[in-house]
C-alpha cells in the first residue's frame, strides 16, 4: 500500500489510508461533559446524535467526542477509574487555562511548570475524572 494524503481534511492528513479521528471519551452524562468541555476550554460543538447518546467537539482540526458509558464495548468496565491517558488541550497562556478550567468545575492536579524543553504544563481532572494536561505550544 502506497501513502497518499487528502489535503483539506480539517482532521489532517491520512496517511496508509489511515488517520487518528477522534479521541472518545465514555461519559455517564454527554450533555454535562459538553457544557465541561465547551464552558472550560472554549471547544465548539460538532456533531450530536439525536438521542444525546453521542456528540463531538472540536478546536482546530482536533475532535474529541463523548459516548455514553453504555456505549462501551466492555460498558461494565468503562465505568471504572479513567483509562491510563490523558487529554492535551494546547493553551498559549497556560495559567489562564488553569484559571478558567477549575472555575468551570476542573480538579486542579498540577500547578504550572516549565519542563526542560521549554514547555508550560499543568493539570486538571474533568468532572468524569479524566486527566487533562494544559500545555503551551511545543516548539520545533
Amino acid at each position: 500500500m502506497t501513502a497518499f494524503s487528502k489535503a483539506g481534511s480539517p482532521l489532517g492528513p491520512i496517511v496508509h489510508g489511515m488517520r487518528v479521528a477522534a479521541t472518545i471519551l465514555y461519559v455517564p452524562d454527554v450533555a454535562a461533559a459538553l457544557a465541561f468541555y465547551e464552558r472550560a476550554f472554549g471547544l465548539g460543538a460538532g456533531f450530536a446524535a439525536p438521542d444525546g447518546s453521542y456528540a463531538t467537539l472540536g478546536g482546530h482540526g482536533a475532535v474529541l467526542a463523548f459516548a455514553q458509558t453504555a456505549m462501551a464495548p466492555d460498558a461494565e468496565g468503562a465505568a471504572g477509574p479513567p483509562a491510563g491517558f490523558e487529554v492535551w488541550i494546547e493553551a498559549e497562556d497556560v495559567p489562564a487555562a488553569l484559571a478558567r478550567a477549575v472555575a468551570s468545575g476542573a480538579e486542579p492536579v498540577q500547578e504550572p511548570v516549565v519542563k526542560p524543553w521549554g514547555q508550560t504544563v499543568a493539570y486538571v481532572r474533568d468532572p468524569n475524572g479524566t486527566l487533562i494536561e494544559l500545555g503551551s505550544p511545543v516548539a520545533g
